[in-house]
């Protein structure tokens, strides 16, 4: 998992729009954030998501920030999940998990098999993670107005000394 101050993975995925898409490419135009989630059939996925969604315009408008929710699942039911949550932004497959190994690493479930374990990044236009947050269950999630305010923070903790660091102890 990259830490914040290390440089992102780059990664290669397909969109529910049909194109492939680069992270160094978002990079170009500003910070990205990167959403790792477990499946179309998750729950707390598709509540982060619909935070994303909602948030998507402003922060790519106003902040040059392009979001790039990213999971296992084959581009068909992303589509669908989408639609049916009207998401709003195009979710990305990655079925070989690569981006999952790289970012957050990937658990076994008993349904769904291999699956990415959960997680948000904040990455730079310089290509460096600003912020990482790893899912400790499944319902330990960021959402975006939260990623907002790190965001329009300069990158900073806006609220110093309200949650315990996640790099100690």
């Amino acid at each position: 998992m990259p830490d914040p101050g290390d440089p992102a993975p780059n990664f290669e995925v397909e969109t529910t729009a049909g194109e492939t898409i680069r992270l160094s490419e978002t990079l170009d135009h500003g910070p990205t954030v990167v959403v790792v989630f477990r499946g179309p059939w998750c729950s707390f996925c598709a509540e982060q998501l619909q935070t994303f969604g909602e948030l998507s315009y402003d922060l790519w408008r106003n902040h040059d920030v392009t979001v790039l929710p990213v999971t296992g699942t084959e581009t068909p039911p992303l589509v669908e999940m989408r639609d049916r949550f009207d998401l709003g932004i195009q979710l990305c497959s990655d079925p070989e998990l690569s981006v999952a190994r790289a970012y957050t690493g990937v658990e076994e479930n008993r349904r769904h098999g291999a699956i990415p374990i959960p997680g948000t990044f904040v990455v730079d236009a310089d290509g460096t993670v600003q912020y990482a947050q790893v899912a400790e269950r499944p319902d330990d999630r960021v959402y975006a107005a939260s990623v907002r305010k790190f965001v329009t923070s300069g990158f900073e903790d806006p609220y110093p000394g309200t949650y315990p660091d996640p790099y100690e102890g």
